[in-house]
């Protein structure tokens, strides 16, 4: 007997919460390691070493921490021996933390993707969010940043420096 497909359904699996980006204004949750936004505005790089995307970003990133001495941290979904290894690869000077299974800190913040990068201001709260590699939006981070440190605003990306101007995660 032939049964119509429109009669079969197909479920998808679930998770038990659905998983999204803290909004802007939400209080940034805490990462072991990291500094709190009572030290002063920081942006945050959640990122995987396998990630190409994040391989691509990398370099990008590392002009927050040029321009911003001290802002920036990583939050690595991998191991630290992978987190040192991929740093020096990448020309990151910036310190990055694990965040290994079950991954407690991209919970946190609800990444879906790597890279996201999130910019956290002096009262705790986040700032701005940008994921995947966004020129746009890492700009943007750049200037929010610069904001709140009150200092002159640098480019991260600009067209014609080889990156595309979205990658998605």
């Amino acid at each position: 007997m032939f049964r119509s497909i429109a009669s079969v359904q197909f479920v998808r699996p679930r998770y038990p919460d659905p998983v999204t980006a803290i909004a802007v204004g939400t209080p940034a949750p805490p990462i072991p390691g990291v500094p709190s936004g009572s030290d002063g505005p920081l942006a945050l790089f959640f990122y995987k070493v396998t990630c190409p995307v994040c391989q691509l970003s990398a370099p990008k990133v590392q002009t927050f921490e040029d321009a911003y001495p001290g802002r920036i941290v990583g939050i690595g979904q991998d191991p630290p021996e992978k987190l040192g290894r991929f740093e020096a690869e990448y020309g990151m000077t910036f310190r990055s933390v694990p965040d290994l299974p079950p991954y407690p800190a991209s919970n946190a913040y609800g990444i879906e993707v790597v890279p996201t990068l999130f910019v956290i201001d002096g009262s705790g709260s986040v700032a701005g969010v940008a994921e995947s590699w966004d020129r746009l939006g890492f700009n943007d981070l750049s200037g929010k940043l610069a904001a709140l440190l009150d200092v002159a605003a640098r480019p991260i990306s600009v067209e014609g420096d080889g990156l595309p101007s979205f990658r998605p995660g």
